[in-house]
């Protein structure tokens, strides 16, 4: 009997579903998609089936991730290798909060499920959307071992002078609240192909990390170890995001509960939901904006500047925390696609040692590749992130040990 060697991703985030299917004899991906814009009448799913280069695209309102995740695996059975198939080995799952119990890749179960999603209060956006792809995959195919990395992982090695809020101890370990930090596959993957990409070992390079998508955040590594990263006790704190506000001064939430006569519930809703670039703004499409910045909107201007603040205070802040620095690494979508915000990001900073070559900033790519002049001491790097391929290679790594 074949042993399976096959494993499939799924990237459950607030408003997408990405997702590939990988053979892990020698990492090779079989079919990748995206379905994005989920809830909303311009919803799109894009599949490849790499095997014969066919790419199917669907376009039209898919209403929840119930409904994407079963138009995934309609699109993965029309080539062949659907959650049906033998070879499968097993599903590996996103699940960015782990809370202080997950701190490896983890076997589901009901216990596990329960933890996941006990933990929904301190992240809204995404462990609902996690928990939907772990119970509609398992619905499919119950016999198949699911598997879940946790977004959380990767900042477990954080001293606790960082990871430690100031508020009295006993009161902060009674309810767990600390900072957990997230995107931690994306930025264990990232630290570590920026490392290769100069030429060193991960153990001798210190990188921070730029995880720019409608969701972001930065780290500052230190010979591969995360030391900082701007998210915290949830998804909420740090960058300007899609739709979360980031970093606020905590009594913002007071005034608005006695001032402004808002819930909790509603103040929630506000600052994950309606905050953000698409708070300041109306759109949380880093294109969109840019195309508005471009065409004279000052609303528009005024919330990329905002996001662009932001980021250069987490990535002056992170020189501090690691005293030398060799390379400043731009991912997810809007790091890797958006050339202003990478031009914009480093402006000013050439005293750190940063520049950014306008030519080779512009150029698109897939491949990982450096945007800074020869001249410049700090490394500038655009490093595409491959979060699949990690929860893939530590999923298929547990099942191993597990058999």
């Amino acid at each position: 009997m074949t042993t399976p060697t096959r494993v499939l991703v799924l990237n459950s985030g607030s408003s997408s579903v990405k997702y590939q299917l990988l053979d892990m004899r020698d990492s090779s991906r079989l079919a990748v998609g995206l379905v994005e814009r989920i809830g909303e009448q311009t919803s799109r799913l894009e599949h490849t089936c790499v095997m014969s280069g066919e790419t199917r695209e669907q376009n039209g309102p898919i209403a929840d991730h119930d409904a994407a995740l079963k138009a995934v695996a309609e699109e993965l059975s029309r080539d062949g290798v659907g959650l049906d198939s033998p070879e499968l080995a097993a599903v590996g799952h996103r699940v960015v909060h782990g809370g202080m119990f997950f701190t490896e890749p983890t076997l589901i179960d009901d216990a596990v499920l329960t933890e996941i999603e006990r933990l929904i209060p301190v992240a809204p956006l995404h462990n609902p959307a996690n928990l939907t792809g772990i119970r509609t995959a398992t619905a499919l195919r119950p016999d198949l071992p699911q598997v879940a990395v946790f977004d959380t992982a990767f900042h477990t090695t954080m001293p606790e002078s960082a990871a430690r809020y100031a508020i009295d101890p006993r009161i902060a370990d009674r309810h767990r609240i600390r900072r957990y930090g997230f995107h931690g596959t994306s930025h264990a993957y990232v630290s570590r192909r920026t490392a290769r990409l100069l030429g060193k070992d991960p153990s001798e390079v210190n990188v921070i990390v730029l995880h720019l998508g409608n969701g972001a955040s930065a780290s500052a590594v230190e010979k591969g170890r995360c030391v900082d990263t701007s998210m915290g006790l949830t998804p909420l704190e740090g960058l300007v995001m899609g739709t979360r506000s980031g970093d606020l001064d905590p009594a913002v939430i007071f005034h608005l509960a006695r001032v402004g006569g808002m819930s909790m519930d509603e103040i929630d809703g506000l600052l994950n939901k309606r905050s953000g670039l698409f708070g300041l703004c109306g759109d949380n499409d880093m294109r969109e904006i840019r195309r508005r910045v471009d065409e004279g909107d000052e609303e528009a201007a005024l919330a990329f500047d905002i996001y662009i603040h932001r980021l250069k205070k987490y990535i002056g802040a992170y020189f501090a925390v690691l005293g030398r620095v060799d390379a400043v690494a731009f991912t997810a979508g809007v790091g890797e696609n958006a050339a202003a915000v990478r031009a914009a990001a480093v402006a000013g900073l050439e005293p750190l040692g940063l520049a950014v070559d306008g030519g080779l900033n512009a150029a698109r790519g897939r491949e990982p590749r450096l945007i800074s002049p020869a001249s410049a001491r700090v490394a500038v790097a655009v490093v595409p992130t491959d979060e699949e391929l990690e929860i893939a290679t530590q999923t298929y790594e547990l099942i191993g040990k597990k058999s």
